[in-house]
């Protein structure tokens, strides 16, 4: 059993530790950064926010943790629970406890269980309520309510409540000035229309409007018929890409396709998987563009075509749409086998790297204890020379005794034969 563990226990409210939507995270470096990989505990694979078998209950991800095999345990939202976690990154000072206005103007009105985030340098809060419409994401400000899991510590702040409480209307006002910004002239999620567009080569690409909600798109892009190959990005697995950048990219043409090319919400739906680090927000061309931006942009424009949430139904294009669509299922099924084959391989050698860390950790117990067998035996034998040379000392000093008796035998004897011979 480890010695100490990264979650305070006792910290953490019932209302999360009795919920059985419970996983482990490993930290792993993606391209330099350090990264939050979810797991599911006793079993090391990756875990999905989206599927509650790799999930467990809070005793079961804690003894994981405990055996050293993961770095800390992590909550899953779900659409069956009311909490939302209300993520405040980069605004504390790890040295000093101290926080911008903003946080703390978030954290006093919320008046819920707050914890300082693994790195020091953030808050996590948790509160029951209804996650409003619109964006949930502004800077280093995040709110989510499902298909996500929130990593905790334990580590509450002694001035907010011991209990997840219910804030729904401060959360509503806090989501409007902190997220929604009522200045924002983009078009908001809830007046999105279901317009269907076709793009040809000789328009150019042009945005579609999906009225679909996150978690419900989400589902769609993860039970597509190229479904595997989506989850993989969104979980963070480059496996299959020469580089991130190319895993970076083959996510945003995905995301391209399922928000009919909307920048803003394939920038959004980007920072919730496991592809985003720094240099996703790092400004790498002469215009200005972030990486991200340039990313999004370029992969809006190699989209030929966007989802269709209802597609029309046109006879003249019935054979060409079942061609394309035979064309399209082979090649997305070939590109979900490899991944697939890619996932199960990348398992494989996890599971392989883990038997060889043991193995090698049994090696090094098995050189500890012939080292102590060794000394041990070293001792013996020198306690046994060192009694053999006391033994030794012991027939030295006897030996003067008996040889003088036996001399002085002698003598007596020499001493009455001459005697006898004077007589």
């Amino acid at each position: 059993m480890g010695s100490e563990l990264p979650v305070a226990v006792s910290g953490l409210p019932d209302e999360l530790t009795e919920r059985e939507q419970w996983v482990c995270w490993r930290e792993e470096q993606r391209d330099g950064k350090a990264t939050k990989i979810p797991v599911t505990p006793g079993l090391g694979e990756f875990a999905s926010s989206t599927d509650s078998e790799t999930w467990t209950d809070f005793e079961t991800a804690l003894n994981y943790v405990d055996t050293g095999s993961a770095d800390g345990i992590g909550f899953v939202f779900t659409d069956d629970d009311p909490i939302v976690g209300v993520d405040l990154d980069d605004c504390r000072d790890p040295e000093t406890g101290d926080a911008d206005d903003a946080t703390q103007d978030i954290i006093e009105r919320l008046d819920s269980y707050t914890e300082v985030s693994p790195s020091g340098t953030g808050y996590h809060v948790l509160i029951k309520g209804d996650l409003p419409d619109g964006r949930n994401r502004r800077g280093s400000f995040e709110f989510y309510e499902t298909a996500r899991f929130f990593t905790v510590t334990g580590d509450r702040i002694e001035e907010t409540p011991t209990r997840v409480a219910r804030r729904q209307d401060a959360l509503a006002a806090i989501h409007l000035e902190y997220i929604q910004d009522s200045n924002d002239n983009s078009e908001s999620d809830s007046d999105r229309g279901e317009r269907v567009s076709e793009v040809s080569e000789a328009d150019g690409p042009s945005e579609v409007d999906v009225d679909l909600e996150d978690e419900k798109l989400l589902e769609k892009a993860m039970n597509a018929s190229n479904g595997a190959k989506f989850e993989q990005l969104w979980k963070g697995d480059t496996g299959g890409y020469e580089s991130q950048s190319e895993a970076d990219m083959a996510l945003c043409n995905l995301l391209a396709f399922w928000t009919g090319g909307d920048h803003t919400r394939m920038d959004e739906l980007f920072r919730q998987s496991g592809l985003l680090r720094e240099k996703w927000d790092e400004v790498h061309y002469a215009d200005g563009s972030t990486y991200g931006e340039k990313t999004i942009e370029r992969a809006v424009a190699n989209t030929s075509e966007f989802y269709d949430p209802e597609p029309r139904e046109e006879s003249s294009q019935d054979s060409a749409s079942t061609a394309n669509s035979s064309v399209d299922t082979d090649q997305n099924e070939s590109a979900r086998s490899q991944a697939y084959l890619a996932e199960k391989n990348r398992l494989l050698a996890e599971r392989v790297e883990e038997l060889e860390t043991r193995l090698e950790w049994k090696n090094e117990r098995i050189k500890e204890l012939e080292a102590e067998v060794e000394q041990l035996t070293a001792e013996l034998t020198e306690r046994d020379q060192a009694t053999d040379r006391t033994g030794e000392e012991h027939a030295v000093a006897e030996s003067p005794d008996d040889e003088e008796s036996e001399s002085g035998s002698v003598w007596g004897r020499t001493k009455r034969l001459f005697g006898k011979n004077s007589e």
